[in-house]
């Protein structure tokens, strides 16, 4: 679909609300997008080469369309977008001069490298010779196939769908994914950043395993135990027969699971709450603190300036072990992002926006 002339489509990043660590156990998440964007503007070339500046992160790139691409490292995922979708027979009648610029924290569990990577689908994608607009669903599924099966990574789709669909959406990954667009008018969120490195793929990587270790254990004790039917009543005489480690993380999978079915149940209720979504916020905290294990003294100190200053519920975002936190905190956001700039972190509020779109 494309014209030969100049592209630019942008991607947001995300909050993650509700279901941390749960969608590679095949559960819900709720998510939101948010107005931090990677965009990319793209002019034609008079070949089939793909030239990319990224100048926030001082890096380039280039190669040719035509010809499959060898990746210069793990997690190369603009070279991988283009690799799975000339599998698919893509093709291109020419190449583009791209620049790529961010707003996004790097490494701070706000999905930047999804947000790139979708957006790199929904360029390289109206940017074809398809003639059909690309669509969201699709965009989504290709991103999660470039950045999470080609690397054989552990992440879920929880980045991609919402990155992609934009808003708030309940993702449930069981089986067959399945989203549901939350209609809900929710502001307030503030944005802080531990400004901690972290390591996002071995976080999701040693809780995903610890999980499912868990999973089999229970097993021995339930035989059709399942995160989402088996209720914490009925597992909890089993936990102290397991390790510490998978009775935490099954402990706190079975909670976080109930937190995020009751928050669907809020935020689809024509009676909303607010103190009852920052009760729900800070529950979901205590179970990714102290079950899950991916907090830390830092995020803990700008989580209780939050509180302090106002807001409803806080807790870590994403995988966790560093990078962001946010705060749910209507009306009070000024004075939070305040209180979590004093404890030496980095606060912005952030609106709730659409998903990946051309310009």
């Amino acid at each position: 679909m494309s014209t030969g002339s100049e592209l630019t489509v942008s991607a947001p990043g995300r909050i993650c609300l509700f279901g941390d660590h749960q969608d590679f156990l095949g559960l819900a998440v709720i998510a939101a997008a948010i107005d931090r964007q990677i965009t990319i503007k793209g002019t034609p070339r008079d070949d089939q080469v793909i030239h990319i500046e990224m100048p926030d992160i001082d890096d380039s790139d280039s190669f040719n369309l035509q010809d499959t691409i060898p990746y210069r490292g793990q997690r190369d995922y603009l070279r991988s977008v283009v690799n799975v979708l000339r599998r698919q027979d893509t093709c291109w009648p020419h190449g583009f001069d791209c620049t790529i610029r961010g707003t996004i924290p790097i490494n701070a569990g706000v999905s930047s490298s999804s947000a790139l990577v979708i957006a790199w689908t929904l360029f390289l994608l109206a940017a074809s010779d398809r003639s059909k607009t690309p669509d969201s669903v699709e965009i989504a599924r290709i991103g999660h196939a470039s950045e999470v099966l080609e690397f054989n990574e552990p992440g879920g789709m929880m980045d991609h769908y919402t990155s992609s669909l934009g808003g708030i959406v309940y993702i449930d990954c069981h089986g067959d994914i399945t989203i549901d667009r939350l209609s809900i008018d929710l502001h307030g969120f503030v944005l802080g950043d531990s400004l901690e490195p972290k390591d996002t793929m071995g976080i999701l990587k040693q809780s995903k395993a610890d999980a499912l270790s868990g999973w089999k254990l229970m097993k021995d004790h339930i035989e059709h135990f399942d995160f989402r039917t088996v209720t914490l009543e009925k597992a909890e005489p089993f936990l102290d027969d397991l390790p510490k480690y998978e009775r935490n993380k099954v402990y706190a999978n079975l909670v976080n699971w109930d937190i995020t079915c009751q928050a669907k149940n809020l935020l689809t209720d024509h009676v909303f709450d607010s103190n009852r979504l920052g009760s729900l916020i800070n529950q979901h905290h205590a179970m990714l603190r102290d079950g899950i294990g991916v907090s830390t003294p830092q995020i803990e100190k700008m989580i209780s300036a939050a509180h302090n200053a106002g807001a409803l519920g806080a807790k870590v975002n994403g995988s966790g072990g560093g990078g962001c936190m946010i705060a749910y905190a209507p009306g009070r956001e000024e004075e939070v992002v305040e209180a979590i700039n004093d404890t030496g972190g980095k606060a912005e509020q952030v609106n709730i926006v659409r998903g990946a779109h051309i310009a």
